[in-house]
């Protein structure tokens, strides 16, 4: 029997902090050390977890296997975990308890998983844990932390809404360097200067490229029944406006990859779009655009680039 293969899949890597709420677990681990904690999930083994940040949008993503013949799964998501493996069992037993298909999974015992998304083959790895995720940004690697606690998922409601912002996670922090520097009117005129000049990549570029081979997908499934629902539905939400807007969409065109929406806010609170957008997932390089956004949104932080230089 030939190995099975993860290319030519969107494979994601999730620490069970960024899948399960483990506030409980983590107070047991810090108050009482890391024998306590293992004897505590022993005795805690089926007591299902409940959802974490990153959970609907799992449950989701992982939904449209049904794209795909049986056995051919076009989305694979892979535990990378902390955890030892005993204490794994848990995490996998309440997967299981929530009807989620993930059956692979990396516990290294105290030890950094990131390793392994390279090997894996992996577009993303979400965390709780922002070391991890800053030594795996600091290496080249597609990772982003989750902030805040669970929000309310309507189990009826079969979308998947993704939102990116521009700079610092699809493209590079070139032009963020430049309005550190110059300021709004510098950037704005850098931005007009180099407007037919696409952007390097930045650390989500190809993530955001697999998740258009979804949208392909589904659009092949319209075109054989008419009835079939688009589920996947992708927006940038960027400070950004004009005339910097003009270069973001001719770097997204060049790199052949597109949103189907996009927010130039010029500086507006993201916040108050994301009420209205209502996103499963919320990308973005600068914390001080995710405390609002947390409260009410599932987001994550992408610690990459002059923005998030001197921390940690």
């Amino acid at each position: 029997m030939p190995p099975y293969s993860l290319e030519n899949r969107l494979v994601i890597g999730i620490a069970s902090s960024a899948l399960f709420d483990l506030a409980e677990s983590d107070a047991v681990f810090r108050r009482e050390g890391e024998e306590s904690y293992r004897v505590y999930q022993r005795e805690n083994l089926d007591d299902t977890l409940r959802p974490g940040v990153a959970f609907p949008f799992i449950r989701r993503i992982l939904s449209l296997n049904d794209l795909a013949p049986e056995g051919d799964p076009l989305v694979e998501v892979i535990i990378l975990s902390r955890n030892d493996p005993d204490t794994g069992l848990r995490v996998m037993r309440s997967i299981k308890a929530h009807g989620l298909p993930i059956s692979r999974a990396i516990f290294m015992q105290g030890r950094a998983p990131y390793r392994f998304v390279r090997a894996l083959h992996m577009s993303l790895f979400l965390s709780a844990d922002e070391n991890d995720v800053r030594e795996a940004v600091a290496s080249g690697l597609p990772a982003g932390r989750v902030l805040g606690s669970a929000v309310a998922d309507d189990p009826d409601d079969p979308d998947l809404r993704i939102a990116f912002d521009f700079d610092g996670v699809l493209a590079d922090d070139a032009s963020e360097r430049v309005f550190q520097q110059d300021g709004m009117e510098g950037f704005r005129a850098h931005e007009t200067r180099n407007v037919a000049t696409p952007h390097d990549a930045g650390p989500l570029r190809d993530f955001l490229r697999e998740i258009n081979k979804l949208q392909r997908r589904e659009e092949e499934r319209r075109r054989e029944d008419a009835e079939y629902q688009i589920r996947v539905h992708v927006s940038i939400v960027t400070a950004r406006s004009a005339p910097a807007h003009e270069r973001a969409v001719l770097s997204l065109n060049n790199w052949g990859v597109r949103v189907n929406d996009a927010f130039f806010l010029g500086g507006i609170d993201k916040s108050t779009v994301m009420d209205v957008l209502r996103p499963h997932i919320f990308f973005d390089d600068q914390e001080s655009h995710l405390e609002g956004t947390s409260r009410t949104t599932p987001s994550v932080h992408i610690p990459f680039g002059v923005v998030n230089d001197g921390h940690g």
